[in-house]
């Protein structure tokens, strides 16, 4: 009627297509109301039946009569009254129950509210590319309630099993506060409603949900937004070496995942936040096994088992597939699939988790305890992890996924083309609310492939574009790293050089010191030596000038003809004498 009314605005639609549709509408509407009349009598019959028995007494009879039963004097006396008048407690209890389940229906279909940004975004939400960022901005840090609503929305989980939509609004607001408890970069709201709307495209390429029940697809979406409830920030070995409250608790086996579980269903044991009330008490078990075996397949200890086992299943010619394993493996997938999406969305992803694993390390560090792989801030080569990451953890993992639902779905597109091909009219007339409707077709087993072989190729092309960009990351720091450490061993070249130069030069000094010292040392020995020899020359000089005046003094007397050879000059007694003395000091 919606569609027929846009149309009838912009008078595209002929009064033949009006009168047609018109039709239909009125034989829905008869049909509606007859089931109704029918259960209705049903119902009165049921009543008549326990009013008729001997074991009721007379007055029970007319109260049972008059308040439970709808015979046609009780209708008679209600279109005769013109004031509607409670003329019984019974009648009032009766009216209070119909209020109130009315409210409930009124409650359940009015929804929350969802800003119009958010909704535009949410037109996206199928795809592989979805931006949970960017939905998480435009509602101001609600991602998870809005992604998580959206997907009940979109399984009809919310109508099914009667959800109240004000418990439904307080279980997904109590999930965020549980998130942001530890303030972590990585494990929080954003990572859960990320998960979720992963495990939803999944399900929507693979057509996977045709193969589910009602009571496993909502059990696979809750497990999908509490997989992550309350995490610390830190691993499982990480409590486990300190010995935490949670370790103790839960007997160091799947920590965290025990905890997640855990208090997610403590929270649905409130009677505000109750979201499973309605469901029976065998949904309820199934349920509830479902979502704690989802939860804690996604610990990561249990990852090479996971894979292999599935593997092994697959190997064999006619694999029985359990659901509950399947959808382990595909919520484990979406857990760990930022690798398999867009650059931009996998660099923000990675930002934070290595930022989450850098504080569990420095943590680690204060208390003296062994930093664990990836978590030291000054040795993580994180290109060389990420590039290890997607080629031994994720892409192996994908491949498994997309084998096994490519097992589970073929048989499922034979069995339910018509649902497929209406699938896939209303996801085109979404996309296009213009265009006119396309006529459903037949799915062959060309475009079984086809369908394959697009739902792989979301993640194929991701991984080697993601590889490409981390393999080109690390050449980068590699060559930054080259150029670093031969700046550093060119500087520690030429401080040795300088420092080399700089001994040299203290050396020479230190010797020309020393010579300089010798020289001193030695001029000073021979000022010394001459001033001793001066001395004695002068002492030998007047020596002899005494000697040789006494021998003048006698030739005189003796001989004054012998004068001219006695007589000595004073210069030739100098020269005689330091002769003398300079051979004393050699035989010396």
């Amino acid at each position: 009627m919606k569609t027929l009314l846009k149309r009838l605005k912009r008078d595209e639609i002929s009064k033949n297509d009006i009168v047609k549709n018109l039709e239909y509408v009125v034989k829905v509407l008869e049909k509606v109301y007859d089931g109704e009349k029918r259960r209705l009598q049903e119902e009165e019959q049921e009543l008549n039946e326990v009013v008729e028995t001997d074991s009721v007494s007379g007055i029970v009879k007319e109260w049972l009569t008059s308040t439970f039963t709808r015979s046609l004097s009780n209708m008679n006396k209600r279109t005769e009254e013109k004031v509607f008048k409670f003329r019984s407690v019974a009648n009032a209890i009766r009216a209070g129950i119909v209020v109130d389940r009315i409210y409930r229906r009124m409650s359940s279909s009015a929804g929350l509210h969802v800003p119009p940004n958010v909704l535009l975004q949410m037109k996206n939400i199928d795809t592989w590319s979805f931006d949970v960022f960017q939905v998480n901005d435009i509602g101001e840090g609600h991602a998870l309630k809005y992604v998580g609503y959206e997907i009940l929305q979109k399984y009809d989980v919310i109508n099914k099993f009667k959800i109240n939509s004000l418990s439904l609004d307080n279980f997904l607001l109590r999930l965020e506060q549980g998130y942001s408890k530890y303030g972590n970069p990585y494990h929080n709201l954003v990572h859960a409603a990320d998960v979720t709307q992963t495990m939803h495209s999944i399900f929507s390429e693979s057509k996977l949900s045709l193969w589910l029940t009602d009571v496993e697809i909502f059990a696979t979406i809750i497990a999908s937004l509490v997989h992550d409830f309350e995490h610390t920030g830190t691993t499982n070995a990480f409590h486990i070496n300190t010995s935490s409250d949670f370790a103790i608790l839960y007997n160091d086996r799947a920590v965290l995942e025990n905890h997640h579980s855990s208090s997610a269903f403590k929270i649905m044991k409130d009677e505000n936040h109750n979201i499973v009330s309605n469901l029976t008490r065998d949904q309820y078990r199934e349920f509830r096994a479902l979502v704690i075996e989802i939860v804690l397949s996604t610990d990561m200890s249990f990852h090479f088992q996971q894979i292999k086992n599935m593997k092994n299943l697959l190997s064999l010619s006619d694999p029985s597939i359990d659901k509950t394993k399947a959808l382990s493996l595909v919520v484990h997938c979406a857990d760990i699939s930022h690798p398999a999406k867009e650059w931009n969305i996998h660099l923000q992803w990675t930002n934070r988790l290595i930022e989450e694993f850098f504080r569990q390390g420095d943590m680690e560090s204060e208390l003296g305890l062994p930093i664990s792989p990836l978590c030291d801030r000054k040795s993580t080569n994180i290109s060389e992890s990420q590039i290890g990451f997607i080629d031994f953890i994720v892409d192996p993992s994908f491949q498994v996924m997309g084998d096994m639902l490519e097992r589970i779905s073929a048989p499922l597109r034979l069995q339910n083309q018509p649902q497929i091909a209406k699938a896939e009219e209303k996801s085109s007339r979404r996309k296009n609310s213009e265009s006119s409707l396309s006529s459903s077709s037949s799915v062959d087993s060309d475009q079984k492939t086809v369908e394959s072989l697009k739902m792989k190729q979301m993640w194929i092309n991701s991984f080697a574009q993601n590889k490409k960009y981390w393999r080109d990351k690390a050449i980068k720091a590699t060559e930054a790293q080259n150029a670093e450490m031969n700046a550093a061993e060119q500087k520690s070249i030429e401080d040795k050089s300088s420092d080399t130069v700089g001994e040299s030069v203290t050396k020479k000094a230190d010797d020309s010191d020393e010579k300089d010292n010798d020289n001193q040392q030695t001029r000073t020995a021979k000022t010394g030596d001459a001033t001793v020899t001066s001395i004695n020359v002068k002492s030998a000089v007047e020596e002899e000038k005494r000697g040789t005046e006494a021998e003048e003094s006698e030739c005189k007397k003796s001989a004054q003809d012998d004068e001219n050879n006695c007589e000595l000059t004073e210069s030739e007694l100098v020269v005689s004498s330091y002769s003398s003395l300079n051979d004393g000091d050699a035989a010396q």
